[in-house]
């Protein structure tokens, strides 16, 4: 940071030039709020800005993934790099146990509803992240956990204008994946395991080992060294002389691949003195780097504003876009996960029949014959070769998404206005899952196909009227109004077994009619709400603001909940005794207090719970006989979940503009918490809804924005930010609650790691040993170790949620050349990396493959190691624990890129205003320590099977005219 501050002083010790000082419009820039837009200087609020030259560009498939790093206070992790997959948002901490913690999406104004990958980045114009209570109370409890404000682009008054942007670009996985041992170790490691597997009372190590090389190729179903080598390995546990691997086929490079990504985006735009408009149209083609992934998109969007009156305004802006995402299963423990098939299965295993000596087995026709593994052991994923049923398969999600919104605005009084707005987001979803009657899993049962379609439909209304006046020195802002939301879900879904013929995917060519469900649900949420904005001097600021919802998740007696907030900031900068120190450009303090509310109840297994009182059942077909089973009691005590948000602020500019800053504070409190509460499986449900506990997030948020050089050809910025994050549990209705590998309890966070404790390997026999608290016989506590996995005790081992988190961008003109890069990065958190786990057997799991790790496991030889002797028996040491916890502290160059822009005179030849090229990478670098597992998890910090990230390079031109 020293070398940005002397390379600012030593610009001003120059002669000072326009182009030296950043203006002042510069800091006090336009910001997007609730229901209208304010002075950033003026404004109590907390809110950042994302302008489009950070969005536009960046090769992402979802804007969510475009959020991480670029502003203090949100935590955006992408837990799949599955194209065309969200990343998970929070703000400020997560808010809540049971209900959402997710920020809510407003869209030019108005709450939106859609699918957020519908929205083109390049149609983007800016975000702004609304954090605090003044911020964003307007929106009451749908603005409970943050908003996230996206405006979209806008034609502006002059010539119309045609951009164009092409890119093309190929993409890889972000971190490579775990190490593994080779084949000829893997025979000597496996043969160890066996040996020690025989060795008894009965059987001498010599016997043992006989048995071993005996057996060894049979244990493992193949003998890649050929029939010349029929015991590879002998008695003394290495390769005999000669024995050569004749294949070595890595799974990875047969599911995995370099893949492909290309976009084009075009847009027209232009306005006159009383109109204007903007269209785009875009596509974009991201394959995935498993085989048979990828997203697609086609997007338009059609947005115009006008004058029709004096006294009145008019504007429209509809999308519509299309998706189908491939996506074969690569998030979850399932055997047909892509991305775990090719990490578990060795590389002696070949993708294609070989003979015994090495040479690929043909059919009658010459082709390769894919082999799916008969002989293989179960934990080799036996009957399986996804890279011959993936092709013939489908796994296919197909997405309409249409959001249209219009609005009037009437001018009584020219300080005196009324909008209403209308807002419809409409969401049709199509999934096709086919697995095919000739190859792999599906032949048993004659092929399987499930199709499924949703449709969601969403609406909101808005009336706002608006007072806007100034007095002399005073100037008074009103706001009041009235919305109305309404939210209905529809889904079908079945299944069919038994083609008769291949290659035919829909249900009507099965035979065998399966599975058929079909639900629906709906929510209404009328509110209304008001502000009130007052400042003195452009000096003196004061605000408050309220909204009353009344949602239909809850009892009558409890629907309504009124929500607040208060604010009031300083620009201490416009005081003479301020100015008089010729220090600060500009000075604020600000700071705000309020509650806001949460209805969004969730279901343990993650699917909302819109009628959060009613009694609720389940139905079942028992033997042709119609029958109901109570899924959830009665509550009508259930209320609203409530928010508390405390921020303090301060704002700063100094050296002539060319360093700003913004220090905040905050602490938010949810209390009345929406929780499941678990109850006794006797009594016929496993939870119910019920407000209990409190959860409180407090931290610090910097942000430093500095100029260090900038003259007539070349310009430096460097801009920092980072937040500090503490969640606490402060209230809960009994000593804890675990969940899974979590514990809720006083005192800790919502993420804590309720596991146990890894002690390491006994020296003297090989054995894993865990944390074993128990009494004696005297009744003392006493704290050891045990090598019974069922006896090892459970202890809090640390939280996954990060300590600090934030971003440095830096960007470079010179010329008409540009550089600009983002670094992310996040210190503290762990990581329970379960997908390791399976690379870790100790040899019971005979034919999965094996961590380079296991090199160093326990021998006579090498008793002091973390990794257990190897034995066909299980030992259990995989079972989670402290062993597998690692940290999540991490850095990643998130974004670097250089472009061109051709001189103007080119310009002027080909009829261009401007013409650039360019090239930049995603995820270029990661700066981590555990190699192999990508450090982006999700929130909870558990793996699981996950697609990984991808690096993207691209090549591009953009063009004006």
């Amino acid at each position: 940071m020293a070398v940005f501050f002397l390379g600012i002083m030593s610009v001003q010790g120059q002669t000072q030039t326009k182009k030296d000082t950043v203006k002042e419009k510069e800091i006090d820039e336009v910001v997007v709020i609730a229901y209208g837009k304010a002075k950033r200087t003026s404004y109590t609020g907390s809110v950042a800005t994302i302008s489009s030259d950070k969005i536009n560009n960046r090769p992402v498939t979802n804007i969510t993934k475009a959020l991480e790093g670029q502003v203090p206070g949100i935590q955006a992790v992408s837990a799949s790099g599955q194209p065309g997959s969200t990343a998970s948002v929070r703000i400020r901490g997560i808010g809540s146990i049971s209900a959402s913690s997710d920020p809510l999406y407003v869209v030019d104004g108005i709450p939106f509803d859609g699918n957020i990958n519908s929205i083109s980045p390049n149609d983007i114009e800016s975000i702004s992240v609304l954090k605090d209570a003044t911020a964003s109370s307007l929106y009451g409890s749908r603005g409970a956990n943050g908003i996230i404000i996206i405006t979209t682009k806008s034609g502006k008054k002059g010539e119309s204008r045609i951009n164009f942007n092409i890119s093309q670009g190929f993409s890889g996985r972000a971190v490579k994946d775990y190490k593994q041992v080779s084949t000829d170790q893997y025979f000597q490691l496996y043969w160890e395991a066996l040996r020690n597997g025989y060795k008894s009372g009965q059987i001498s190590s010599q016997q043992a080992a006989q048995m071993a090389s005996d057996n060894l190729t049979t244990a493992l179903g193949i003998n890649p060294y050929g029939a010349g080598f029929p015991n590879p390995v002998g008695t003394d546990g290495k390769l005999v002389p000669g024995a050569k691997a004749l294949w070595n086929d890595d799974w990875r490079d047969i599911l995995q691949r370099t893949a492909s990504r290309s976009q084009v985006d075009f847009d027209i735009s232009g306005g006159s003195e009383k109109s204007n408009y903007f269209f785009s149209l875009g596509y974009l083609d991201d394959k995935g780097i498993a085989i048979e992934s990828g997203f697609q998109k086609f997007s338009t969007r059609l947005k115009i504003n006008s004058e029709v009156k004096k006294w009145l305004n008019a504007g429209a802006n509809l999308s519509y876009t299309n998706s189908i995402q491939n996506a074969p299963p690569s998030s979850d423990s399932r055997t047909d996960n892509i991305i775990n098939a090719a990490r578990v299965i060795p590389s002696f295993y070949p993708y294609y029949e070989r003979n015994a000596d090495g040479s690929y087995v043909l059919d009658a026709e010459g082709n390769r014959v894919y082999d799916f593994g008969k002989y293989r052991p179960t934990s080799a994923l036996q009957n399986q070769n996804a890279a011959a049923t993936l092709p013939l398969d489908k796994n296919e999600n197909k997405e309409d998404n249409f959001s249209g919104k219009g609005f009037l605005e009437f001018t009584f009084l020219p300080e005196l206005k009324f909008k209403t707005s209308f807002s419809v987001d409409l969401v049709n979803y199509n999934g096709h899952y086919y697995s095919n009657p000739l190859l792999g899993e599906g032949s048993e049962i004659g092929g399987s196909v499930t199709k499924s379609n949703s449709r969601t439909l969403s609406y909101t209304t808005s009336n706002i009227l608006t007072f806007d006046k100034k007095f002399g020195k005073h100037h008074l802002n009103v706001l009041g109004g009235q919305e109305f939301y309404k939210y209905d879900y529809q889904t079908i879904s079945g299944s069919r077994s038994q083609f008769s013929l291949p290659y035919y995917y829909e249900p009507d060519a099965a035979a065998l009619l399966g599975s058929f469900s079909g639900n629906s649900d709906k929510f209404s949420l009328l509110s209304f709400l008001g502000r009130a904005e007052y400042d003195f001097n452009n000096t003196y600021f004061l605000s408050v603001s309220g909204r009353a919802d009344g949602s239909s998740r809850f009892f009558a007696d409890n629907r309504w909940g009124k929500f607040w907030s208060v604010g009031a900031s300083w620009k201490a900068s416009n005081e003479d005794f301020i100015k008089n120190l010729n220090i600060f450009n500009q000075l604020t303090l600000r700071a705000s207090y309020g509650g806001q509310g949460n209805d969004k109840l969730r279901r343990p297994n993650g699917s909302s719970l819109y009628y959060a009182y009613q009694e609720l059942y389940k139905f079942y077909n028992n033997l042709g006989e119609p029958g109901t089973v109570l899924e959830k009691v009665q509550t009508n005590d259930v209320k609203w979940e409530t928010n508390l948000n405390l921020n303090v602020g301060l704002e700063f500019a100094v050296l002539n503009n060319r360093v700003k800053g913004n220090i905040e504070y905050f602490k938010r409190k949810s209390q009345d918490l929406l929780f499941n509460m678990p109850v006794a499986p006797s009594l016929g449900i496993s939870d119910f809804p019920f407000n209990v506990g409190t959860i409180q997030n407090t931290g610090f948020e910097f942000s430093l924005f500095t100029t260090p050089v900038k003259n007539d050809n070349f310009q430096w910025n460097v801009d920092v930010n980072l937040s500090t994050l503490t969640n606490k549990i402060t209230k809960l209705p009994k000593g804890s609650v675990i969940t899974g590998t979590k514990r809720l309890e006083v005192g800790g966070s919502i993420y804590d790691f309720f596991i146990p404790e890894w002690m390491g390997v006994d020296p003297s026999n090989g054995k894993p040993l865990w944390r074993y608290i128990y009494q004696d016989a005297n009744g003392n506590t006493v704290d050891g170790t045990t090598s019974e996995y069922a006896k090892a005790t459970k202890t809090v081992q640390g939280s996954a949620l990060p300590k600090v988190m934030g971003g440095v961008t830096t960007s470079i003109a010179y010329k008409n050349f540009d550089l600009s890069g983002l670094l992310t990065f996040s210190i503290g958190g762990k990581i329970l990396d379960t997908d390791y786990t399976s690379l870790m057997s100790n040899g019971s799991a005979g034919g999965r493959a094996w961590s380079a790790e296991m090199l160093n496991r326990w021998t006579p030889e090498n008793p002091n190691t973390d990794v257990p002797a190897l034995s066909t028996t299980t030992n259990n040491w995989t079972s989670t624990s402290s062993r597998f916890l690692y940290s999540g502290t991490y850095a990643r160059l998130k974004n670097v890129s250089l472009g061109y822009t051709l001189p103007s005179d080119y310009f002027e030849k080909l009829g261009l205003k401007k013409f650039r090229i360019y090239v930049q990478a995603e995820n270029l670098l990661t700066f981590y320590k555990h190699k192999g597992m990508d450090p982006e998890q999700a929130l909870d910090g558990t793996t699981y099977y996950r697609y990984p990230a991808m690096r993207t390079i691209t090549f591009g031109l953009q063009a004006t005219l």
